[in-house]
């Protein structure tokens, strides 16, 4: 069945504040990081999905290659799925000219699809029932899909011409309310904790990508006009320090 080695641990991180806590500075990383080699390097939207997109299967085979849960690992995973998801949203909405409302329809359809194949496929999309490589390939898909359509929803809401034009600061707010809204109903409610993780997942990546956007985009479009390079090294070593700091588990595994 292609168990993996530790019959109590998984392979991906515990779900703390820690996790949240990198998880957002991954997704605004993946944001100033894609915008730094598709405009800053002048290597457009598509190159740059081809190379984040190279990395990102690279780190995936890695992750699952591997025995145990490895942090660094793993985040590097995830801001790879960042990357490649700032990119390729950015192609499909831009390049392709489907447009912010067209790019996040198409994306927010495969994240569902994804989702309920899964779901499907393994009865669960819990994190502690990840105890195959099956599940493992679905967790992965989900979650580049999940930050492929937080890039196009961040731009969505923020973009003043083809959006709803609540600019940067806006759109991070009314992302940072959403997460608020999730926080509150996994307390106080009964409401599934799976669906309210996935939910808080999907929220993060809108939320890092027009906070990164205010870093770096130019002051007439409403950013601080930051150096991409210099943001992204900042979040870079921000990370880091987290990952080496914040106690960093890997989630238990729930059998059946």
């Amino acid at each position: 069945m292609n168990r993996i080695a530790d019959t109590n641990l998984g392979k991906v991180a515990q779900v703390t504040l820690a996790f949240w806590i990198i998880k957002i500075a991954a997704t605004t990383l993946g944001e100033t990081a894609g915008d730094a080699v598709t405009m800053s390097m002048q290597l457009g939207y598509l190159v740059g999905t081809a190379i984040f997109a190279t990395v990102f299967v690279m780190a995936v085979a890695a992750q699952m290659a591997a025995k145990r849960f490895h942090p660094a690992l793993f985040w590097a995973v995830i801001v790879a799925t960042t990357t490649a998801g700032t990119t390729l949203a950015d192609f499909f909405d831009r390049s392709l000219g489907i447009g912010y409302a067209g790019g996040s329809s198409i994306l927010f359809v495969l994240l569902m699809a994804t989702l309920g194949l899964w779901h499907r496929s393994l009865g669960s999309v819990s994190i502690d029932s990840i105890t195959s490589r099956k599940a493992e390939i679905f967790y992965w898909a989900t979650i580049m899909f999940s930050q492929t359509l937080g890039t196009a929803l961040g731009d969505w809401m923020a973009d003043p011409g083809t959006g709803l034009g609540l600019g940067y600061e806006g759109g991070a707010l009314v992302f940072a309310a959403g997460l608020a809204v999730v926080a509150a109903l996994y307390f106080w409610t009964r409401l599934s904790h799976t669906f309210l993780f996935w939910a808080a997942f999907i929220l993060t990546r809108p939320l890092g990508a027009t906070v990164g956007d205010l870093l770096d985009k130019p002051v007439a479009s409403g950013g601080l006009a930051l150096s991409r390079y210099t943001a992204s090294t900042a979040l870079a070593v921000f990370m880091v320090a987290c990952i080496v700091v914040l106690p960093q588990r890997a989630e238990k595994l729930q059998r059946s």
